[in-house]
């Protein structure tokens, strides 16, 4: 007989008000979050069920070990500002969407990057969190990481990440197209009570790709191929993404991978901040 997922286990112990349950892969015995709050503090060793937001665990130790959503950097959005958090993969268009997103200049961003917590990396896109903590490091912005498990709701693992940030009732996201996705995401935030009242932005929607090639390049910054799916002549890891590469491609090969053809990453500079006068 298969085993139930250890969230479901997790959730039927909560419910009897035990402070513990019995792992189904390991046979380890594992706190509960109520177990966990009794102990009224984050005892800082990454624990699965942390209710603490991990807030014990050094920051430069979070990416390798957190098991619940938390903040992998010091930096914190401009109070002054109304908060907003972008989904980030650490590619082009995660870069475009924090440009468009800045570029309106109605909201302080905070990043959020969800991952494989086995294998600590965001799936198909050629990067591990330590790398986008230093993407985030290197724009000056707060990250939240979500690690997701297995067998286990999304949206229950997304809304933790969201109480870091009680005042964030905005969400972007760096989607190009495809509306099954989009729609798979309006559906799961306005099927949970917690994200149902979020206002959902999709700033590249429809946007025409030498439009955003264009502001890509007069970024500045650094854009290269992390990852690509299959054969697709005239790419590799490594290779700059500019639009010298799009003109490249196989008509066949969409120009910014919307069908998964390849993936990119954001190599940034710190950037400066300059002090009032």
């Amino acid at each position: 007989m298969t085993q139930p997922p250890f969230w479901t286990l997790h959730e039927e112990a909560c419910a009897r008000g035990e402070t513990v349950y019995i792992d189904p892969q390991t046979g380890f015995t594992v706190f509960t979050r109520l177990g966990l709050l009794a102990r009224e503090r984050c005892c800082g060793a990454g624990c699965r069920h942390c209710p603490f937001g991990h807030e014990s665990v050094p920051v430069e130790r979070r990416a390798s070990r957190i098991q619940q959503p938390a903040w992998l950097s010091e930096l914190r959005p401009d109070p002054s500002q109304t908060p907003a958090v972008l989904f980030w993969r650490g590619g082009k268009d995660s870069f475009l969407a924090l440009r468009s997103v800045e570029r309106e200049g109605a909201f302080a961003p905070v990043l959020l990057t969800t991952f494989d917590p086995a294998t600590r990396t965001l799936a198909g896109q050629g990067l591990s969190v330590a790398d986008v903590v230093d993407q985030a490091q290197n724009l000056g912005l707060g990250l939240i990481g979500v690690p997701l498990h297995d067998g286990v709701d999304y949206a229950a693992q997304i809304v933790p990440a969201f109480d870091l940030i009680p005042d964030a009732r905005h969400v972007f996201f760096p989607d190009l197209g495809l509306e099954p996705i989009r729609q798979w995401r309006e559906a799961t935030f306005a099927g949970n009570p917690e994200t149902a009242p979020m206002t959902l932005h999709f700033p590249l929607w429809g946007e025409d790709y030498n439009a955003l090639l264009a502001d890509l390049e007069a970024s500045g910054a650094k854009c290269e191929v992390s990852a690509v799916t299959g054969s697709v002549s005239g790419m590799e890891v490594g290779s700059p993404f500019n639009a010298q590469l799009c003109e490249r491609l196989p008509d066949a090969v969409d120009a910014f991978g919307l069908n998964g053809e390849f993936r990119t990453r954001m190599v940034f500079e710190m950037r400066t901040v300059t002090e009032p006068n």
